[in-house]
């Protein structure tokens, strides 16, 4: 089985990532939630806006250490962007976020964003996990290295009770 690619997701994502960061006001609401794993540290990039008020928390947690610190905004958001800017990425279906483990070798993000733009009717919503590879040969490598291929994403859209995209 081929699993999904999703640089074109990212990239979507990394836009709607930088409107949220940049110009927060041509949303009327947002709920932004991403915690990256990478080389064996955790940076979470946390943003909500509701009735005009935006409330934001950025923290990590480096590599060995087992408690939380506060981080700035500009540190979190460039540890996101840089992820969204890796070539290619592959995504984790419902079953392998209970029982795939994965490895600090490659990073990973989980991303729960739900927004609505001014005048739209309706928000958008999508819950995923995504692990980040340089192009599509190494992403096709660790597909096919590990024991379960079926926790990756083969067709997209995907839409599970848990991981979802755009609904």
């Amino acid at each position: 089985m081929t699993p999904a690619f999703y640089a074109d997701y990212i990239a979507d994502l990394q836009s709607l990532l930088g409107q949220v960061d940049v110009s927060a006001d041509d949303l009327q609401t947002f709920d932004v939630h991403i915690e990256l794993a990478a080389a064996g540290s955790l940076i979470v990039y946390e943003s909500k806006r509701r009735k005009g008020l935006t409330d934001s928390l950025f923290y990590g947690r480096p590599k060995g250490s087992a408690s939380n610190q506060k981080i700035s905004r500009e540190t979190a958001f460039n540890a996101v962007s840089r992820f969204f800017s890796l070539g290619q990425f592959l995504a984790l279906t419902d079953k392998a976020s209970d029982t795939l483990r994965l490895s600090d070798e490659f990073p990973h993000c989980a991303v729960r964003i739900s927004y609505r733009k001014k005048g739209s009717p309706k928000a958008q919503s999508m819950v995923m996990v995504f692990i980040g590879f340089n192009d599509e040969a190494d992403a096709l490598a660790y597909a096919k290295s590990i024991d379960a291929p079926e926790m990756l994403i083969a067709d997209r859209p995907y839409n599970g009770k848990r991981i979802y995209e755009w609904k």
